[in-house]
């Protein structure tokens, strides 16, 4: 790993905003970096001397209090693929580069999904039920090959979810902010204006989107009115993509046949929301793209951005910060 001054002229400082533990595998970055872990009741304090800014604690939203009025550090990397949290007027505005986590979630992620797709259609849910009344109760189960699935996002996770689905059978089409004919991943790739069009078709619906100004509440009344009755939704993207209480609606009057939801507008998900009792809804805790050792290539990509930062190369996953998620094609993107 090479090795440049920063801006005081030493090694880089680099300010860790670590959550309840430190980000495992920081040997070789602590050899050739000035390394301050703090939480977030210290990140204010830290923030000024700070050549880079590591948000290893994803969760935080603490940056926005903390960043300092004279402008933060040169580069803010965060742990996760969304940069919703970071996107606060003075960072957007300023020169500060943002990088993600983009490629660490997109197989996991499609995995999960494909496993909802099977409960739903293999009704595991109420086997497990069954099982812990110890009640034999025979059914019949849906195939899902030849059933169609509408990607909404046409981001690398979502492009993951395109392929794996397919490999299963399924028919993919996609939402994107462009059309396009015979993608590779996801088919037919409708524009964003043509949601309400393209969810009457779809079996299953799976929102894989950033959350910006342009995705926010895109699932509501009015597009969940738009889906068939048999559809299900899945939502591994951002919570506030929903409308909860529409959603809440439409689960309680049949309207659509069940929602799984990995992702919700307060997390955790509080105690007396309806979804937790809805019996054709799954809740899991914000887990669909992490498995086994996924810290560790977290803080790989982020040695691999930090070497690159101080050998003057490219950065990976450079962020469009009015956009709100990195370019497709950005050359240094997927290298």
């Amino acid at each position: 790993m090479g090795t440049s001054p920063s801006t005081s002229g030493g090694p880089p400082v680099i300010v860790v905003l670590q959550g309840d533990d430190r980000p495992p595998g920081m040997t070789p970055v602590e050899r050739i970096a000035d390394v301050r872990y703090v939480t977030e009741r210290d990140l204010g304090k830290q923030l000024p001397d700070a050549d880079i800014l590591f948000m290893y604690d994803f969760w935080s939203e603490a940056l926005a209090r903390a960043w300092p009025e004279a402008g933060g550090p040169g580069w803010v990397h965060i742990a996760s693929a969304g940069v919703d949290r970071l996107l606060f007027p003075a960072l957007v505005e300023g020169d500060t580069i943002v990088t993600n986590s983009r490629g660490v979630f997109d197989g996991p992620i499609a995995e999960y999904v494909l496993g909802l797709v099977l409960a739903f259609a293999k009704d595991l849910p109420a086997t497990l039920r069954l099982q812990a009344e110890g009640a034999w109760r025979h059914r019949e189960t849906e195939r899902v090959a030849g059933t169609r699935a509408l990607v909404v996002g046409t981001g690398p996770i979502g492009r993951a979810i395109g392929r794996t689905l397919a490999a299963a059978g399924l028919r993919v089409g996609g939402i994107g902010r462009t059309a396009r004919s015979g993608d590779p991943d996801l088919g037919e790739v409708l524009s964003d204006d043509r949601l309400h069009e393209a969810l009457g078709e779809a079996d299953w619906v799976v929102l894989a989107a950033p959350l910006t100004d342009r995705t926010r509440g895109m699932i509501d009344r009015v597009a969940l009115d738009r889906m068939r009755p048999g559809a299900r939704l899945i939502n591994v993207g951002r919570g506030p993509l929903v409308v909860e209480d529409d959603l809440v609606a439409a689960l309680r009057a049949g309207r659509i046949a069940g929602a799984a939801l990995d992702v919700f507008v307060d997390e955790p998900l509080p105690a007396p929301s309806p979804l937790w009792g809805l019996p054709n809804v799954i809740v899991s805790p914000h887990m669909s793209g992490d498995v086994v050792g996924w810290r560790d290539e977290l803080v790989r990509l982020f040695a691999d951005n930090l070497d690159r930062r101080l050998s003057g190369r490219p950065l990976r996953n450079v962020v469009d910060k009015r956009l709100g998620y990195v370019r497709s094609g950005d050359p240094a993107s997927s290298s």
